[in-house]
């Protein structure tokens, strides 16, 4: 997925709320989006490097897009919106070689109580994927979530009930960088969606974690790496 639009380096200072953060810009205290609602308590530090993406759009607050972060040497994305765009590409490109025999992919699809990401489907079968984004990463480890998600737990039990409707089910996990060895959810953060995912697991529930490669101006997909539950 490549980004067409200008790329500069800052140095971040603080976030102000959600979605609003201030950085270092060539000397120049400068307002930026942050696309993710997520705490990202390890990666916005104070000081340390990160990538804008300059987005001249009539209405917009900050023509600045926090788009990438540097933990040491690492480069993580953490636009919450392109682990869906990388899945839904790669589907379409028929790149993930388990989803390749599907004729119609489709967004943000409802079964229950729960709108799903991707629903899939040929004639014979029918699959509902859900698309988490992992930014989080310890000792080249991999876990989600980085704060407790009462949402991200109702998601996994309603797949859990498409798999008991006779139909296949995903939990898609994008490790928004490289390098990473696994991926295991953080009980330690919310012991509950661990154990609704090993819950999962054991009623069909299918969990597949992916990596991307990441440079300034690309991201991919890039390797399945094993899940540890």
């Amino acid at each position: 997925m490549r980004i067409e639009n200008p790329v500069i380096e800052a140095s971040f200072i603080k976030r102000l709320n959600r979605f609003e953060a201030l950085v270092d810009l060539n000397g120049r205290e400068t307002l930026v989006h942050v696309p993710n609602s997520g705490r990202l308590k390890e990666l916005l530090l104070p000081g340390a490097r990160v990538l804008l993406e300059i987005r001249e759009r009539p209405g917009r607050k900050t023509p600045y897009e926090l788009e990438m972060v540097y933990k040491g040497d690492r480069l993580i994305s953490i636009d919450s919106q392109v682990p869906n765009r990388l899945i839904l590409q790669s589907l379409r490109d028929k790149i993930i070689p388990c989803f390749a025999g599907y004729t119609v992919i489709e967004k943000e699809k409802t079964f229950g109580n729960s709108r799903f990401d991707i629903k899939m489907s040929n004639e014979s079968e029918v699959c509902y994927m859900e698309i988490k984004g992992v930014t989080l990463e310890v000792n080249n480890i991999a876990m989600f979530p980085d704060a407790p998600t009462v949402r991200g737990s109702k998601h996994v039990k309603e797949l859990i009930e498409v798999v008991k409707n006779g139909m296949r089910a995903v939990l898609m996990f994008v490790i928004q960088m490289d390098g990473i060895n696994r991926f295991t959810p953080n009980d330690m953060m919310d012991p509950e969606f661990g154990s609704n995912v090993r819950k999962a697991v054991k009623s069909g529930v299918e969990v597949n974690a992916y990596t991307c490669s990441i440079s300034r101006n690309d991201i991919a997909l890039k390797a399945k790496v094993d899940v540890k539950l």
